[in-house]
């Protein structure tokens, strides 16, 4: 897969959570946007057509990947944000930075294949575009030490 795909698909994923998160909608609800919402990112991207068509299936795939990943595992995800966003209930937390969080947890702890620096470089650039001037560094924050406790690196990095 390409990473270009890659990254658009995690900024799809987001897109889904973010709506499913404000909307209240379950998985399945969520989901069924997914052709809609990658409609209007390919818009927002100034994806040309032939980009659009080749890249089109690949980018939802990763997405519905993440996705899927976070709903299985939504109650741990959300339980392993909230506790190590010290001070932070989901609640409190900015929408962007609690769905960054989601689509990065679920990539590290569902999504095997993804080296940890590439989800935590995503993550960050997604939250620099998306949230507060304090998104990036609050992200990066929240999954180094998710990834600490998990095991995916060591206690130095």
């Amino acid at each position: 897969m390409r990473e270009g795909a890659r990254r658009r698909g995690r900024e799809l994923a987001l897109s889904i959570l973010f709506q499913a998160d404000l909307g209240e909608l379950g998985a399945g609800a969520a989901v069924a946007r997914l052709s809609c919402t990658m409609d209007m990112l390919a818009e927002i991207w100034e994806m040309p057509a032939e980009e659009r068509r080749k890249l089109r299936a690949e980018i939802e795939q990763f997405a519905i990947r993440l996705v899927e990943a976070y709903f299985s595992r939504a109650e741990e995800i959300d339980a392993h944000i909230e506790r190590l966003a010290h001070d932070w209930t989901l609640e409190r937390m900015p929408a962007t930075d609690r769905n960054v969080l989601r689509v990065a947890a679920a990539e590290l702890l569902g999504v095997s294949e993804t080296p940890v620096s590439v989800v935590f470089n995503e993550a960050v650039e997604l939250a620099k575009t998306y949230g507060t001037p304090a998104s990036g560094k609050f992200v990066n924050g929240v999954l180094a030490t998710l990834a600490r406790e998990e095991g995916l690196v060591s206690e130095k990095a």
